[in-house]
């Protein structure tokens, strides 16, 4: 495990990255096409993972998602009325409701994938050098780790 000698790089470091994958989130939205759809980007992130994970419960939706059982039952109301969700009796347990994707939000969350998809491959191929692209393979290596990582027993 690295420990760092200069703690006040690490924090100007850890703010550039912060504020990079912001500014790339932002833009991926808008060149998604995200904004029109009218929802938020947490509902549509429950919208794809009912896209992905469907038939689902919401307990497992709250999961997938970190949030609480009440964030994803506003979320899944707001989905509900713009008919892009339905739910029906769990046949294993009447007592749990499974969520399903309309067929509609499966096209939207294709199309907002493939949105995103389209302007990722386009920037990088206008922006990142053939001899910058192993440059680019160990940066996403490094973000993968860093959104995996466990500091749960270092008390943080």
């Amino acid at each position: 495990m690295n420990t760092n000698p200069r703690p006040r790089q690490s924090a100007a470091t850890a703010q550039r990255l912060h504020d990079a994958i912001k500014r790339l989130r932002a833009r991926l939205r808008a060149e998604s096409g995200q904004h029109a759809t009218g929802l938020t980007a947490t509902q549509l992130a429950v919208l794809a993972s009912v896209v992905r994970e469907g038939p689902v419960t919401a307990a497992r939706l709250a999961s997938l998602e970190h949030v609480s059982a009440q964030a994803i039952a506003q979320s899944l109301a707001v989905l509900r009325a713009a008919g892009l969700v339905h739910s029906e009796p769990d046949p294993q347990d009447g007592r749990k409701k499974l969520i399903s994707a309309d067929r509609s939000a499966t096209e939207m969350v294709d199309k907002l994938l493939t949105g995103r998809a389209t302007f990722l491959t386009l920037a990088i191929d206008h922006v990142v050098a053939p001899d910058e692209r192993e440059d680019m393979e160990k940066a996403i290596e490094l973000l993968e780790r860093l959104a995996d990582v466990d500091l749960s027993d270092r008390g943080i």
